[in-house]
């Protein structure tokens, strides 16, 4: 059985094509050298160790654990901090080297809708919704509703990564063509 991340998701949902050519032909990305990457990453340790013992009240916050690896049978990840909250459900914080631009990507979504799911059958309490901080916005704090209906996408999504992994099954690339001026593999992708 495939173990997907979050970021298996997210590269799904910007390109079906980023999970054949990444994980089927095994051809990496090298996100690493991006300088986006590197200060998040360097940006999200700080903020785990400066805010060990702060709660967010304002929000309803009762407790909190950082940096949670949490696993299913189809899902693995780590979540920033996963909060629990003064009605008994819990909900994933995670921040962002970013700036918030009064909305939320989708691609932000996803990740907490995944992250949701993991929470939901590790801890057995229910999540509806989770939160952002922008670290390139001073920390703001944004609430993103999940449902329902958010989770059972998140979930078709795996079975489609899935089948591109198992089946060798060379995906139609995204709808959204602006995509591939960014795309890392935009050099040898067939349009």
């Amino acid at each position: 059985m495939i173990s997907l991340t979050p970021s298996h998701i997210i590269e799904y949902l910007f390109c079906p094509r980023f999970t054949y050519f990444e994980y089927v032909l095994g051809i990496p990305q090298y996100e690493d050298k991006h300088f986006k990457v590197i200060k998040g990453r360097e940006i999200h340790d700080r903020k785990l160790e400066r805010n060990k013992d702060y709660l967010r009240k304002k929000i309803g916050v009762v407790d909190k654990w950082l940096d949670q690896y949490l696993t299913n049978k189809g899902l693995r990840g780590k979540v920033d901090e996963v909060l629990l909250l003064d009605n008994g459900s819990m909900a994933p914080l995670d921040y962002k080297f970013a700036e918030y631009k009064d909305r939320i990507y989708d691609t932000y979504r996803q990740q907490l809708i995944c992250y949701a799911i993991l929470i939901e059958e590790n801890f057995g309490k229910q999540v509806h919704k989770g939160f952002l901080v922008y670290t390139r916005s001073k920390n703001r704090l944004v609430e993103v509703e999940i449902s329902e209906k958010d989770k059972t996408v998140v979930k078709d999504s795996i079975n489609k990564i899935r089948d591109i992994m198992e089946q060798n099954h060379y995906p139609k690339a995204t709808k959204y063509k602006r995509r591939c001026l960014t795309c890392t593999y935009r050099n040898i992708c067939i349009k």
